[in-house]
């Protein structure tokens, strides 16, 4: 995925700097996308958005002190934001169409349960989904999370195990378990 590709609506040419921090982060964004949204072609389009939205508006100040935590933060409230529309969406359309996210050679239990916890984490506050992706997405230890948004090792620690026990207590709900 090149910024040509993504970016041809600009007749003019990508600065240097823009087409660095696009190569350095892409990567990082598209998986924090599509683990939120659970869908290729929502990551793709997050992606897009994020860094349309850079490139229209400019690095904003103080970006460049903590780019991955700004594209990230980014990342993250389109990517919920995105979640929300597909729900509303599905909220609106007749029930004998299929869902957005049909996850293609996984049993029917997987793939309802991929939806299940997707579901369960666009309802959980961005902050938390921000360090639950970067803890289990992106494998990131609790004194990197906390460098990374600006808040302590202990702030993550206990934002993560709260988040994990209101993730355990959506999805029990969601299967009609009782709590």
């Amino acid at each position: 995925m090149s910024t040509e590709s993504i970016f041809n609506v600009s007749k003019e040419p990508l600065t240097q700097e823009f087409e660095e921090i696009f190569r350095e982060h892409s990567v990082l964004v598209y998986r924090t996308a599509y683990s939120i949204t659970g869908s290729p072609q929502d990551a793709e389009d997050v992606l897009q958005s994020v860094f349309l939205w850079l490139l229209r508006r400019g690095i904003p100040a103080g970006f460049n002190s903590n780019p991955k935590g700004y594209l990230y933060r980014a990342t993250v409230n389109a990517s919920l934001n995105i979640r929300k529309s597909r729900k509303r969406e599905l909220l609106n359309n007749s029930a004998d169409r299929p869902g957005p996210y049909v996850v293609f050679g996984a049993s029917s239990s997987t793939a309802d349960m991929e939806d299940r916890l997707v579901d369960a984490i666009s309802q959980l506050n961005p902050r938390a989904v921000e360090m639950l992706v970067l803890r289990y997405e992106h494998n990131y230890s609790d004194a990197e999370i906390g460098k990374m948004l600006g808040t302590s090792r202990g702030v993550v620690a206990v934002t993560l195990y709260r988040a994990r026990a209101r993730l355990e207590k959506l999805l029990r709900a969601s299967s009609g378990d009782k709590p």
